[in-house]
């Protein structure tokens, strides 16, 4: 079953003559096991894009699926449990909870629908991402960089369907963001779908397709066969 369904959605900020349309007919599909990247200038629609895949904004008009299901259909209080379940999110600003450590942090998904063991699943994903030694440490106790870690990790964890990333190695050295890709290119290659919305074209060169959009419509489509194409966005 496809896990990402865009079907013709139109987002639009403002109304009469402020209004922006901020996403103008985007139809889209991800399916299990895809890493679908999204490029494009600032502007262009890229976060808006992310944020209704997510079911943290709605369309105007059309419809965004996961997993067959309409994300209107869903009460507010199916919507938190569908996204905590099923999606996973890097944010650009993180989004950790302070007052939480870093294993507090990444287990809370699984602590919130009672998973056992959630404590070990949480270290576990963050020795993955290179934190082993940080689990009792507070956001304020760690750089930039490993607070991100921590939020991919937090991203990764349990058997969410699909994982958004909005750039998600933006605090990252080189080293790092790659490490960072390969774990979600390794989630996606065990039946995940994954978003990448990025700037670069290294990291888009990790995806099977990139979705190039320009003021809020898609304007080119490139696969992993055309890497040439990845090198600049039109």
């Amino acid at each position: 079953m496809t896990v990402l369904e865009l079907r013709d959605v139109h987002r639009v900020h403002g109304t009469g003559e402020t209004a922006v349309n901020a996403l103008d007919g985007i139809s889209l599909t991800v399916e299990p096991g895809e890493l679908v990247a999204v490029m494009g200038p600032s502007g262009s629609g890229k976060s808006t894009l992310l944020n209704l895949c997510g079911g943290l904004d709605s369309p105007t008009s059309g419809l965004v699926l996961v997993d067959g299901t309409s994300l209107r259909s869903l009460s507010r209080k199916q919507l938190a449990a569908w996204r905590r379940k099923r999606i996973g999110y890097v944010f650009q600003d993180l989004n950790l909870i302070a007052s939480l450590t870093a294993a507090e942090n990444v287990a809370l998904p699984l602590d919130l629908d009672g998973v056992r063991r959630s404590r070990q699943q949480a270290e576990k994903a963050l020795s993955e991402v290179d934190l082993d030694g940080y689990a009792d440490r507070f956001p304020d106790e760690m750089s930039g960089g490993q607070q991100q870690r921590v939020a991919i990790a937090r991203a990764l964890i349990g058997e969410r369907r699909l994982v958004l990333a909005d750039e998600p190695t933006g605090a990252l050295d080189s080293r790092t963001g790659e490490t960072v890709l390969r774990l979600l290119r390794s989630k996606v290659d065990a039946g995940a779908a994954a978003v990448l919305v990025t700037h670069d074209a290294r990291h888009a060169a990790w995806a099977d397709r990139v979705v190039f959009l320009r003021d809020g419509v898609v304007v080119d489509v490139s696969s992993r066969d055309q890497p040439e194409e990845l090198l600049s966005t039109p």
